[in-house]
């Protein structure tokens, strides 16, 4: 994690679609208790548009009611960051 004034590091645990043809984003934090989701429209992605990590304002992110989830996310969040350089397109 950096400064909460630079930013809380977030890896990608979860990527989705919606019926809207939005690609929907989940960074969460390392220990899965919170989470940071962006939507993106199918025909915006590009191949550097997704990274493995990203530096988000802590405003920005929700807190992860559910246990289950929040460890699902935490054990992604780590495997990301062992197999991955933050700024890793994937």
């Amino acid at each position: 994690m950096t400064n909460e004034t630079d930013g809380v590091r977030v890896w990608l645990v979860e990527r989705g679609y919606n019926n809207r043809d939005l690609i929907i984003l989940k960074y969460a934090t390392p220990d899965g208790d919170r989470v940071f989701r962006r939507e993106l429209a199918a025909q915006a992605v590009d191949a550097d548009s997704v990274t493995a990590a990203r530096d988000v304002s802590p405003d920005d992110l929700e807190a992860v009611d559910e246990t289950d989830r929040r460890q699902r996310y935490a054990t992604e969040a780590a495997r990301m960051a062992e197999e991955h350089d933050p700024d890793d397109t994937v």
